[in-house]
């Protein structure tokens, strides 16, 4: 595994819920970025946020660790959730307040089951 991957991994394992996104929560610099932010801010789950735009290793990097083309990309207790295609799907399923619930993430808001 090289440098890179390991940074990603340990970023990934070492906090509950990260997204690798462009830009940051305070200033996404893409549309699909600002989406996922918009709908971890309204559950009110906390996350750590990783601007790929920073440093073009981690950008290829997070593509490759995930085998997955695009970004954002959201993990949750390690483990790969999606982009902001399935992330917006579950939320508007009422499947993403959920699915943090049962990995025993605590929410602001409640699910909505």
């Amino acid at each position: 595994m090289s440098e890179i991957q390991q940074q990603i991994d340990q970023a990934v394992k070492a906090n509950d819920v990260v997204l690798f996104m462009k830009g940051t929560p305070q200033m996404p610099q893409c549309g699909f970025s600002s989406q996922v932010i918009q709908i971890l801010d309204y559950i009110g789950v906390e996350y750590k946020s990783v601007n790929v735009l920073a440093n073009e290793e981690v950008r290829q990097g997070i593509k490759e660790y995930s085998n997955w083309p695009t970004i954002p990309q959201l993990y949750v207790k390690g483990e790969f959730l999606g982009g902001c295609d399935i992330i917006r799907e579950m939320f508007q399923a009422g499947e993403l307040s959920d699915h943090f619930a049962q990995a025993g993430i605590k929410i602001s808001q409640p699910t909505q089951s």
